[in-house]
């Protein structure tokens, strides 16, 4: 970790709940408890000039731990200082909520969406939650790991016959 990294991460153990920090293959992530994500992000873009939030997603360890199930990803790169630093939120499986940071970085707001479509996580003050990816009526978040698959058989020359049978045909 490049000495500049190094102390932006010690001055956020310094001023917040910092669970661990890890490394790997030259990228930096702290983890962050949620309470204090929207203060760490804004810490993080007023003080140490990480004026761009690149990516925003999350990630499913079901089964693997029982809890956190959840990871909330926040990407954060200052292109001023030419630096890049990964931002993780664990996130309890049972009625995942995380506060929202669309009011400090005003590219969340949909990422935030996203998720809240893809894997349920309901982002706490978001200004219009709700899905933007799947049908309204949807049932499910596809991206969860628990989220049933689909399964249609490919047609091939050996089985036409037995998909085209089940396949609907168009109304006489």
């Amino acid at each position: 970790m490049e000495n500049t990294l190094r102390s932006i991460v010690q001055t956020l153990q310094e001023k917040f709940e910092v669970n661990k920090v890890e490394e790997f293959r030259g990228e930096v992530h702290v983890f962050i408890a949620p309470a204090q994500i929207v203060d760490a992000l804004t810490h993080l873009r007023d003080n140490e000039s990480f004026e761009l939030m690149s990516a925003m997603t999350a990630v499913d360890y079901w089964p693997e731990g029982e809890d956190p199930r959840f990871n909330v990803i926040c990407q954060l790169t200052s292109v001023s200082r030419d630096l890049s630093l990964q931002i993780r939120v664990p996130v309890a499986g049972a009625s995942p909520s995380v506060p929202t940071v669309s009011g400090v970085y005003g590219s969340a707001n949909w990422r935030e969406r996203e998720i809240f479509d893809m894997f349920g996580i309901t982002f706490e003050g978001h200004p219009d939650l709700r899905r933007i990816l799947m049908p309204f009526d949807w049932e499910g978040h596809p991206l969860r790991k628990d989220y049933p698959l689909g399964y249609e058989e490919p047609q091939f020359s050996f089985n036409f016959e037995e998909i085209s049978l089940q396949k609907p045909g168009p109304k006489e």
